[in-house]
């Protein structure tokens, strides 16, 4: 099987944010979708390595921003490359603002956001699907929103051709490099927790 049929697939970017216990976090998803309108209801499917799951989890109450054609590739490396339990992604970030929920929204780059309240979880291993009554939600912008195709065709930098003796291994989702002569079997990206099977040779 090819694996970047998976790519293939339609759908946007995200970023998700929650509270708990007075600390504020985000991270980028490409999971989210309406399920009904009536009521209107969302999902959102996160992986379980990340902390913005487990406060979801705690709180059952998030956000999502939805990223416009606007964003640029600084937005997705401050919420998607780095980890809500090494830092606080909120410190000193002035893009954003705190929603009628209590949680924040981000305000550049950003389209829309939806405020939302878990009402059941569906465990699918290594993820949690959340489904969720939607509670608010406001425009923010006209722009487009970013597909995952536009994200790799626009936002995410463009691989540079490097002079190195070295073998490396980049992440076909987010574009981490891994740097060795051989990408052990189990390996999880550090930054979007994909497989080594979503790794290509460079």
């Amino acid at each position: 099987m090819n694996n970047n049929v998976m790519f293939k697939l339609s759908y946007g970017l995200f970023i998700l944010t929650a509270k708990e216990n007075g600390f504020d976090n985000g991270s980028v998803i490409n999971t989210a979708q309406q399920l009904t309108d009536s009521p209107n209801r969302i999902s959102v499917t996160v992986n379980k390595r990340g902390k913005t799951h487990d406060m979801i989890k705690a709180t059952g109450v998030f956000n999502i921003s939805v990223l416009s054609q606007e964003a640029d590739f600084e937005l997705i490396k401050h919420f998607g490359f780095q980890s809500g339990a090494d830092c606080n992604k909120f410190e000193n970030y002035e893009n954003a603002k705190r929603a009628d929920n209590d949680v924040m929204y981000i305000t550049s780059g950003i389209n829309s956001y939806i405020s939302a309240k878990v009402i059941q979880e569906v465990d699918l291993g290594t993820h949690t699907l959340f489904i969720a009554d939607v509670t608010d939600g406001e425009i923010l912008s006209d722009a487009p929103s970013a597909t995952y195709a536009y994200y790799h065709s626009n936002i995410k930098p463009k691989p540079q051709n490097k002079k190195s003796t070295a073998t490396v291994w980049r992440c076909k989702v987010c574009g981490y490099e891994y740097t060795g002569e051989s990408l052990p079997e189990d390996f999880i990206c550090p930054i979007c927790k994909h497989p080594a099977s979503d790794f290509e040779k460079v």
